[in-house]
């Protein structure tokens, strides 16, 4: 069987991994210390967060397939949240999600999905790739440190559209579209807290501020009892400030939360932030994954479809359909 190199241990990655598996000699590359790229988890003080990925919502066939057994054992549940639109910080709308569009989370954390894809798969967590060079009619994968990882016949690249131009040759037929998938910024705030605030709510997306969600992520299934919120800025306000200190960014998004919700949220015992830089992408139209045949390199991801879990999903599937044609 040929030898195939996936960089990213994300939703994509893995899925395209475990569809591969029976058809190529598989290794995964991740450069974080967990699986499941956005569907990201932080844990601290005994306070959890969900700073990636919030939920889910399964449209197609294929994605409800696949998450049946995951609900079967408990590892995705139904998030029945009491929902609000906020508009600057008056409630413009309520709406308890329900079975009727059931919005779902991995339990009893979100990166807890990525770990189960990954339980049987050959991943190699804390590796940044740094190169991939051609050698024959291979292709070796070098780390940060310079050091060779090993030759694979294919690179399959699950990473934001960015990372992969930077990956990639300029030979490599996909380049250019590619390039013109520009990713959003974002930047999530960990608040975590003694005592419960008195929200009549457990998510809001929010308009006309600078901040665009606020959720209770201790209200989600499986969670634990100690409060925490997180804070989503919008993207544009990310954008325009990705180079920020940190500390200056912590304290105008405490500032802009403590406005919206009406309360003083700079009380919180636990403060924690995140910088994404590749974070969400507008509804795309074209090839859902792509594949240079001559240069064994495809990509794959939710930036392809639209900055969805779902997306990353059906990207993959896409991918490894021609691809499996090709091995």
């Amino acid at each position: 069987m040929k030898r195939i190199a996936i960089i990213g241990a994300g939703m994509a990655g893995l899925t395209l991994a475990n569809e591969l598996k029976a058809f190529a000699d598989v290794q995964v590359y991740e450069k974080s210390r967990d699986y499941g790229g956005r569907m990201a988890t932080r844990c601290r003080n005994n306070y959890q967060f969900d700073h990636g990925a919030q939920f889910f919502i399964a449209k197609t066939p294929a994605f409800k397939e696949f998450l049946k057994p995951f609900i079967q054992k408990n590892l995705v549940a139904r998030w029945d949240a009491r929902f609000v639109e906020l508009t600057g910080n008056d409630v413009t709308y309520r709406w308890t999600w329900t079975d009727e569009v059931p919005h779902y989370a991995a339990a009893p954390s979100m990166n807890s999905l990525g770990e189960a894809m990954a339980k049987d798969l050959p991943v190699q967590l804390e590796t940044h790739i740094n190169e991939i060079k051609k050698n024959g009619q291979q292709w070796q994968l070098i780390d940060i440190e310079g050091k060779v990882l090993g030759s694979y016949e294919w690179v399959i690249l699950a990473i934001p559209a960015k990372q992969v131009i930077e990956l990639v040759p300029d030979e490599c037929k996909f380049n250019k579209d590619v390039a013109e998938k520009n990713m959003s910024a974002c930047y999530s705030l960990m608040l975590g807290f003694k005592e419960a605030l008195p929200l009549e709510w457990d998510a809001a997306l929010v308009k006309e501020t600078n901040i665009s969600w606020v959720c209770n992520n201790h209200s989600k299934p499986g969670r634990a009892n100690r409060y925490s919120l997180l804070i989503h800025s919008t993207n544009q306000w990310a954008e325009e400030n990705i180079e920020l200190d940190n500390e200056v960014v912590t304290k105008f998004l405490i500032q802009e939360t403590s406005a919206v919700i009406k309360q003083d949220v700079s009380v919180a015992e636990h403060i924690d932030l995140h910088r994404w830089r590749y974070a969400n992408i507008q509804k795309q139209y074209g090839d859902r994954s792509f594949i240079d045949n001559s240069n064994r390199l495809a990509a794959i991801g939710d930036w392809c479809i639209k900055g969805r879990i779902e997306s990353a999903f059906l990207s993959a599937l896409d991918g490894a359909t021609k691809l499996k044609q090709l091995l």
